[in-house]
């Protein structure tokens, strides 16, 4: 087999057990059960799968669940915008702003749709812990097109800051990453969701 036979392999493999997990999490009536579940399948392909961005000796740490940061929250309008990070192999990625959600106490964040095949729902998340207790360039909320998405409740979409997940980035240098944009940045703390991994 090829490395790049193997790694096709791997890669839909990681999709596949994601869009599961973040199926069962929406399957789950209570929050804080969800989460946990969340937690350990997330750990569990942290920890073993071939597609996993983890380096040796590094360990997922979560905080604990807080129901305070779980909302349900219309998508907002926004005026219109355009965001293009570069990714690594993939080059300029474009975004387009399509809408906006209102956190209360918090503030607000920026919904982009991704425009390039697959298509989806993104919200990437940077607070004022970012640097000290959990990653310094920021965090994933929403990214459906990689199965990371939480559901709704009629038209409004479940925002819960506690499923707040590190990027690839975050583990291994050699990825690229697109990172929250001006729109995506919190002065509040969010304590909650993935902190800085421990490395042993």
């Amino acid at each position: 087999m090829t490395d790049l036979h193997a790694w096709a392999q791997h890669v839909a493999s990681w999709r596949r057990e994601v869009h599961a997990l973040y199926a069962a999490v929406r399957a789950e009536p209570d929050p804080g059960n969800a989460h946990v579940r969340w937690v350990e399948g997330r750990t569990a392909l942290f920890d073993s799968h071939p597609a996993s961005a983890r380096q040796s000796g590094q360990r997922l740490r979560h905080a604990s669940y807080d129901p305070a940061y779980r909302f349900v929250l219309p998508l907002e309008p926004a005026e219109p915008d355009e965001w293009q990070p570069t990714t690594g192999s993939d080059g300029e990625v474009p975004f387009t702003r399509a809408g906006r959600v209102e956190i209360p106490a918090l503030g607000e964040l920026d919904v982009w749709w991704l425009g390039s095949y697959g298509n989806g729902i993104f919200v990437p998340l940077r607070d004022a812990t970012a640097g000290r207790t959990t990653y310094g360039a920021g965090r994933y909320l929403l990214d459906t097109v990689k199965g990371a998405d939480l559901g709704r409740e009629g038209e409004a979409w479940v925002v819960d800051l506690n499923f707040a997940y590190n990027p690839s980035c975050a583990y291994d240098p050699d990825w690229a990453c697109p990172l929250a944009p001006a729109g995506n940045r919190l002065a509040a703390e969010v304590p909650v969701g993935e902190l800085t991994p421990t490395t042993a």
